[in-house]
């Protein structure tokens, strides 16, 4: 027994790489699969309404594919607000960040007694060096990899909602000796994941919506960009905020000079992270998908190595979704416990424990 449990182990260290190498060369195929699923999961309460109202999954899965035609027409056509804003604006801005530098230089030279290089060279050498032909292939490359990927996530979202990849069947072939509890477990995952999905979308609304009025209030530029940018970037968790925050504060920097204005417009930020992304989210989320933080940068790491920008961006919701499935099984709940940091193990093994003396 102890041998097998040995090779059992021996299998599994090798196993875990060679899955991860598959996962990094076909993630053409499974970042539009996962991403697609957990879209699929914020329209199955609408599709379970419309079944029970006798509409034919055909209708239904129409229903679904228009809203979300309508969601993407709405994103691209922000977009397009955001980049006529930054076309409109952008010499405005220059012009603001030229005479910023000009200042900055002066200052230099006069604190140090030196001639500077000017604003003006400073950002002839900096276009110069811009090569833009080099630069056209690779950017075609990447609209036209992004453009697939959004049609294959569209594939395979028609398929999660049209039932082709049936998870519910999946856990019950693997537990097919627990039928009763097959159902159970994947009605469990599935609601909490639904859960997670639905507060994380409102999360980034709220933040990205937030967001774009400060900046629209304080007279800062690309107040759509803005917006669209932090809501956006509220999904890679840590990094995201804070790459925002900071280039924030560089715009803030140039629109409101270091003042009063300035340190008001940054609180206000911050104060619309922490406000909704530390006290109202973990609100929503509840207690069971507390994560902790080494636990999120190994999986930030991880899913950037693999699946780089999209991996970050999917990597908590890969990680909750993992989690909730490791609970529900005695054997691997041990590492969901891990996972969170040990947090309401108490209650967890309670709830469990009484669950088990009820099926029994």
């Amino acid at each position: 027994m102890k041998d097998l449990k040995t090779t059992n182990t021996l299998l599994l260290l090798i196993v875990i790489p060679i899955v991860f190498y598959v996962l990094k060369i076909m993630s053409f195929i499974f970042i539009p699969l996962v991403l697609s699923m957990f879209i699929a999961v914020l329209f199955l309460p609408l599709m379970r309404w419309l079944r029970g109202k006798n509409i034919p999954k055909i209708l239904r899965v129409l229903t679904v594919i228009l809203l979300v035609i309508l969601a993407f027409w709405g994103v691209v056509k922000l977009m397009v607000v955001s980049s006529a804003q930054v076309v409109e604006h952008s010499g405005s801005f220059l012009t603001k960040a030229k005479d910023q530098v000009d200042t900055l230089i002066f200052n230099i030279e006069t604190t140090l007694g030196g001639e500077i290089i000017s604003s003006a060279e400073l950002f002839s050498q900096f276009i110069d060096n811009i090569d833009v032909a080099s630069k056209f292939g690779p950017t075609l490359e990447y609209f036209k990899g992004t453009f697939t990927m959004i049609l294959m996530t569209a594939f395979f979202v028609i398929l999660w909602l049209a039932e082709s990849i049936n998870v519910q069947q999946i856990i019950k072939s693997m537990m097919s000796e627990h039928k009763y509890t097959s159902v159970k477990t994947f009605l469990e995952i599935e609601s909490k994941l639904i859960t997670f999905v639905k507060v994380k979308v409102i999360v980034s609304l709220l933040v990205g919506i937030g967001t774009g009025l400060v900046c629209y209030f304080f007279g800062i530029s690309f107040p759509v960009f803005w917006g669209l940018f932090a809501l956006m970037a509220i999904y890679i968790q840590f990094i995201g905020p804070l790459v925002q925050i900071v280039l924030l504060a560089l715009f803030g920097l140039v629109e409101l000079d270091l003042s009063s204005q300035f340190l008001f417009f940054m609180l206000s930020v911050l104060l619309i992270h922490i406000i909704i992304g530390s006290v109202l989210e973990p609100i929503f989320m509840g207690k069971s998908f507390s994560i902790n933080v080494i636990t999120i940068l190994i999986m930030l790491m991880l899913w950037g190595y693999i699946w780089g920008i999209p991996g970050m961006i999917l990597s908590i919701p890969i990680t909750v979704f993992l989690k909730i499935i490791l609970e529900q099984f005695p054997s691997t709940r041990g590492i969901a416990i891990l996972m969170s940091g040990g947090q309401n193990i108490e209650e967890d093994l309670a709830k469990k424990k009484e669950e088990q003396l009820t099926e029994n």
